[in-house]
């Protein structure tokens, strides 16, 4: 019989310590409740802002792109169209006093500039003046 009551007492230490764990496993979870979920719901909010200013910047860099391809085929076909005399050709043609060789009005195309983005736009004009302005 003592030896039973002795494993009953065993088992009754052994059960309390399994209670007092529990109790510290309750109540560290609920720190973690009360504490952390609101500083890591802070967080997720602050990061899904940089996330959003993430995809306005890769967007802007896209339309950029686009802006910047337009234009570098712009340029390889006035290239093409201007090809006829290499430069050098067509300046030294151009400094003789002969009138054959000189440059009419006509043949002068006057481009204009496609309408394009305005960075400021896209950039507050609070950087104005910051350290992001280039020089």
């Amino acid at each position: 019989m003592k030896e039973v009551e002795e494993c009953i007492e065993e088992m009754l230490i052994r059960l309390d310590e399994f209670c007092g764990m529990t109790d510290m496993i309750r109540s560290d979870t609920s720190k973690l409740l009360e504490e952390m979920i609101p500083l890591i719901k802070a967080k997720v909010s602050e990061m899904n802002n940089v996330y959003t200013k993430v995809d306005k910047l890769e967007a802007f860099v896209k339309m950029a792109g686009h802006h910047v391809s337009f234009l570098e085929e712009q340029i390889l076909q006035a290239e093409k169209a201007h090809a006829g005399f290499p430069s050098s050709v067509q300046k030294l043609l151009g400094s003789v006093a002969f009138p054959l060789f000189k440059k009419t009005p006509a043949a002068q195309h006057n481009y204009n500039l496609p309408e394009l983005y305005r960075t400021e736009d896209y950039f507050p004009i609070k950087y104005i003046g910051s350290k992001y302005q280039s020089h």
